[in-house]
């Protein structure tokens, strides 16, 4: 197969596209139409009928379309009847161990709260005094007579400097554990009582918070002590009786019963509230609701306290032991706490201040003594109350969406967020705060509206888990998305998500999944392209440059913005009427410069090829010459860097497909053009066409021909004298050359130049013994040759029976395919003035491998 010399075919665009256009039928009203519904006739033969019998008095039929499915099932669905049987089973209850889990959890206080242990000894640094202290110790009803033996004499009870205190305290507590070890639990009891006494004194008041801590912890001793006593005479001591039930026997009661006739025998106010305190949790062995029966009546002893720093202690001593044994029995903890703001008016009554004015102590420092205490009762009450309020506040918030306006909502967010803010409450309930975002969302589907509410957005900003921030985010954007119909530039919607779009951005991290990173995409994308100032193009185009500079870390969102610049480019094309201003001109060029600047950004190449070739396109249609150069120039040279593999849904492809595909694209675009006048003829052509030689292609691959073959349509269609198609206001190489025979003749060389390197491959494949793949390109050649090349030339013409006879002579080509070109040579040859066709027919053999 010698060379030959290339001669584009003369083609007349517009007698061609005539020719080829398809007959148009009428179709009458009532023909068959394939998107018509089908009617089913439902025939049932008689019994006794002749078989295959067709006559009407044999069938029945219906016009009515029937659902093969709905004839299978009878009309039922088998979905709809499994939701009525488990809607009429019965429902299941939760089995013992489950329940009592739950209130197992319920009675236990969770590690977030601050346990005693940890202010006992800051206590203990704080108050602290110089001087004198006493510990007067009379167990019997005379006076003067000490019945427990303490180290030292009277005058050294009388007095003690602090740190003697403290030891002798130490020491009492020390000779509770050793009376009860020796069975002495009278004495133990008395040592008791006579402790609790010291804290009705308040002589050195300053030293009144650090003497609750030490009598406290011998209160706690004796409780502690007596419980496990009772708790060893259980029938089954191993499991906790905390339900007074059948393992508590009636030795345990009537031991503890005896406990509290004791207690109760005690006259005095001060020492009987607080050793009864200390036993609290020995009601459980009693009755189920022993403790709760006890603390509203425990609660209502302190208030016959007169002293209100006494009397605050004793609630923070109840609410300590309360928290202990059931923290979820909260009407006690209110009580104290209402109970407590009650006393604050005695602080100013004659008695305190007489007390004041003996111990020289002026009011600031005294009320600093109430802080402890008062602490610690806040810290009670307040826990577990926003879980309480938020669970209220969520339901509250469903009936204000559906009932109210956003005013009344608003209200609901602000104090929601009043409740929550405190102690970081809400990293606690953040499922009941997206419970709130979901409702909201639910009934307000007008963002205007919903980012008007000055509590909305402050509200989301207790979302400060990363996790959850971005899925309320998710949520948001969803709602957005599915509801607004309009695009929009109200300045509070677009801020606001702005805002949100950027929380969801900047989750993104090396460790963010593939799929993840596209789904937030996919709520930003949409978000972009509900985004339109109108015929305000610059804002747009300021917008654009604000969104790439926040999502920059997402691709696929910065091709969103890539397309809709591109778009916006466009559209002011379509507003001047093809025909710019120095305004709107400079507006283009700016547009190609955000797309120019953002794609080289990009990791996959391919979405920079494509994007390139766009945007040149874009600015070709815009008359942007050198822009629309530069996007193609920047193409060309990319090509050398495309893998190839590409990794497509997580596995390796090879890239000579979408390869092709975009090289093809390439060419079409190539037609409409212009050369460049300092760059050369077909500069762009030659450079592809070089790009294209020097690529590493795969092996035994054919590629780079197939592109060699799909350039010659578009040389030929350059060597025309009116193009195929063109671009307003364009001047292309028609224009610019007005078919120069120069330029045709460089068309031809180049042509030549292409064939011959596909039939050096031809032969190439040939001696491989490769001849299904020869087979192939031999026909596609001949295709090219046929649809382009002036076959009246008598060497070309022979160059296309060879090809012909080349594809068919080991009868790889596809039968159908070559019957049905054959078909279409020989009504070609029956035009005028195609005489050459003819003669070429009777050479061409088909030939299959049969």
């Amino acid at each position: 197969m010698a060379a030959v010399q290339w001669h584009s075919r003369v083609r007349r665009y517009v007698a061609e596209k005539q020719s080829c256009g398809l007959e148009v039928a009428s179709v009458e009203f009532g023909d068959y139409h394939p998107l018509k519904s089908i009617t089913v006739t439902d025939s049932k033969s008689r019994r006794g009928a002749r078989k295959g019998s067709t006559s009407s008095s044999s069938s029945s039929s219906s016009s009515v379309a029937m659902d093969p499915l709905s004839c299978m099932m009878d009309g039922t669905d088998p979905l709809s009847m499994f939701a009525a049987a488990s809607a009429s089973e019965p429902h299941l209850t939760l089995p013992h161990s489950i329940s009592s889990g739950r209130k197992e959890k319920e009675d236990e206080v969770a590690v977030d709260f601050e346990p005693w242990s940890s202010k006992r000894g800051e206590i203990l640094a704080r108050f602290t005094t110089t001087e004198k202290l006493s510990i007067n110790l009379f167990m019997g009803s005379d006076k003067g007579k000490v019945a427990i033996t303490v180290t030292g004499s009277q005058r050294e009870l009388l007095n003690l400097s602090q740190q003697d205190y403290v030891n002798r305290i130490e020491e009492l507590n020390q000779s509770l554990k050793e009376a009860w070890a020796s069975d002495q639990k009278v004495k133990a009891l008395k040592i008791v009582i006579q402790c609790s006494k010291l804290l009705s004194d308040t002589d050195v008041i300053q030293f009144y918070p650090s003497k609750f801590v030490l009598i406290t912890d011998i209160l706690d001793t004796f409780g502690r002590l007596v419980y496990e006593r009772i708790w060893s005479m259980c029938s089954d001591p191993h499991p906790l009786p905390g339900t007074g039930s059948d393992e508590v026997n009636d030795t345990a009661k009537e031991t503890c019963l005896n406990w509290f006739f004791k207690i109760a025998s005690i006259r005095e106010l001060i020492p009987r509230l607080y050793v009864e305190i200390a036993l609290l949790k020995c009601n459980c062995f009693l009755t189920k609701c022993g403790i709760q029966k006890t603390l509203p009546r425990l609660t209502a002893m302190i208030r016959g306290i007169g002293d209100p720093l006494v009397a605050v202690y004793a609630r923070a001593y109840l609410c300590r032991i309360g928290m202990e044994v059931a923290p979820h029995l909260k009407d006690s903890l209110n009580q104290n706490f209402f109970d407590l703001l009650e006393t604050f008016r005695q602080i100013h009554g004659d008695s305190v201040q007489n007390q004041l004015v003996l111990q020289r102590v002026e009011i600031p420092v005294y009320l600093t003594l109430y802080s402890p205490a008062i602490h610690w009762i806040l810290q009670c009450v307040s826990y577990r109350a926003p879980e309480d309020y938020i669970n209220c506040a969520e339901i509250w918030v469903e009936f204000t969406c559906r009932h109210f306006t956003k005013r009344e909502v608003n209200t609901v967010l602000s104090d929601i967020i009043k409740h929550m803010t405190p102690d970081r409450a809400f990293e606690e309930a953040y499922p009941q705060l997206q419970s709130v975002i979901r409702k909201i969302l639910t009934y307000f589907h007008d963002f205007s509206v919903l980012f008007s509410m000055e509590r909305f957005l402050p509200f989301m900003d207790m979302f400060q888990k990363d996790s959850v921030r971005v899925e309320v985010c998710r949520s948001i954007m969803e709602v957005f998305i599915k509801h607004q119909h309009e695009p929009t530039r109200d300045p509070v919607i677009l801020n606001a998500l702005l805002h949100v779009c950027k929380t969801m951005h900047d989750s993104v991290n090396a460790l963010t999944l593939d799929d993840d990173k596209r789904s937030l995409a996919l709520l930003i994308n949409g978000f972009i392209r509900m985004v339109s100032f109108g015929r305000d193009f610059e804002q747009q185009l300021s917008f654009c440059v604000e969104a790439r500079a926040t999502f920059c870390n997402l691709e696929p969102v910065l091709v969103q913005l890539i397309h809709t610049v591109n778009q916006l480019a466009m559209e002011t094309r379509r507003v001047m009427r093809g025909s710019h201003s120095r305004k709107t001109a400079a507006f283009v060029r700016a547009c190609a410069a955000y797309s120019f600047i953002t794609i080289p950004s990009l990791t996959s190449i391919f979405s920079r090829l494509n994007l390139y070739l766009l945007s040149g396109q874009v600015a070709l249609a815009n008359q942007c010459l050198s822009q629309a150069d530069a996007f193609l120039k920047a193409a060309v040279s990319l090509l050398p860097e495309v893998p190839r593999s590409v990794s497509i849904e997580g596995k390796m492809r090879s890239s000579e497909g979408f390869l092709l595909d975009f090289i093809n694209n390439f060419l079409s675009t190539l037609l409409v053009v212009p050369d460049h006048p300092e760059a050369g003829v077909l500069y762009l052509v030659r450079g592809l066409l070089n790009m294209v030689q020097d690529y590493t292609w795969e092996d035994n691959s054919d590629a780079k021909v197939q592109v060699y073959v799909s350039a010659l349509p578009l040389l030929a269609a350059m060597s025309q004298e009116t193009y195929l198609y063109c671009i307003p206001k364009v001047d292309s190489n028609e224009t610019l050359y007005g078919g120069d025979p120069k330029f045709v003749a460089e068309i031809n060389k180049l042509c030549e130049t292409l064939i011959g390197q596909v039939l050096d491959h031809l032969k190439i494949l040939g001696r491989d013994e490769s001849v299904r793949r020869q087979s192939s390109l031999a026909f596609s050649l001949f295709g090219c040759l046929l649809a382009h090349g002036d076959l009246r030339n008598n060497k070309l013409n022979q160059l296309a029976v060879n090809l012909w006879n080349l594809s068919h002579k080991h009868g790889y080509c596809d039968t159908q395919t070559s019957v049905r070109t054959l078909e279409f040579i020989k009504h070609l040859a029956q035009q005028p003035n195609m005489l050459h066709i003819s003669d070429m027919v009777q050479r061409l053999i088909l030939q299959s491998r049969t």
